[in-house]
């Protein structure tokens, strides 16, 4: 798990009783618990075990991984993503090129905008308030971090969710597969991007269940095998 926006996801995890049917680590070495979010990210709460970095990452490069979520600073037309320069500004890769070359599925987590973006959530739906200035979604990227193209050469399965749009990762490129209910697909998604995706012929709504105040009785699949 990397930090931004999918450190809430061991929260979330909690809330809904099956933190326990699998296993969070932080790149800093914990192993299991649940993250801490923003400044304090690389810390964890009611931890498994704690190991070294170094120790954490040969578990990483040894293909330990079964899914990783990792936060997104742009997305191009091919796949590729970026999060060690942008805006015109370097920031550096952190862990993201060792977990997510390692991972055998990648989930890609952010918002389809950037820079003052507010939404609300009511009645099941939705709605924004004020767009985001920045578009996150681009045609080029300036400098690539993650290659869709390797991906796809090496058989992965690679999603990019966002508050009102998921994309999944094919040969021709990225495919829209589910939006948010309430939000427009042309005014609110495609606008809202510098390319024109795929649009799957099985377009969905996301599940329903996010978009409430109470838990959405989530359980793994696989959880008691």
């Amino acid at each position: 798990m990397g930090v931004g926006i999918a450190d809430g996801i061991g929260l979330v995890a909690r809330e809904e009783g099956c933190a326990d049917d699998f296993v969070l680590t932080v790149e800093t070495g914990p192993v299991g618990g649940i993250t801490s979010q923003g400044v304090a990210f690389g810390a964890n709460v009611n931890t498994r075990a704690i190991l070294d970095m170094t120790s954490q990452f040969d578990f990483y490069h040894g293909g330990g991984l079964d899914v990783c979520y990792l936060s997104f600073a742009e997305v191009d037309q091919h796949g590729n993503v970026g999060v060690h320069k942008f805006n015109g500004k370097i920031m550096g890769t952190g862990g993201f090129i060792d977990i997510s070359a390692t991972s055998q599925k990648i989930i890609f987590c952010g918002t389809l905008t950037a820079g003052s973006l507010k939404t609300e959530i009511t009645d099941g739906k939705l709605n924004i308030l004020q767009e985001g200035r920045v578009k996150k979604f681009v045609s080029e990227l300036p400098e690539i971090t993650f290659s869709g193209k390797i991906a796809l050469e090496r058989g992965l399965d690679v999603r990019y969710i966002t508050e009102r749009a998921v994309f999944t990762l094919k040969q021709d490129g990225l495919h829209l597969i589910e939006i948010a209910p309430g939000v427009d697909l042309q005014r609110d998604i495609l606008d809202k991007m510098d390319f024109s995706p795929v649009i799957s012929p099985d377009l969905k709504l996301m599940d329903t269940r996010l978009f409430t105040d109470s838990t959405m009785g989530f359980t793994l699949p696989d959880a008691t095998h």
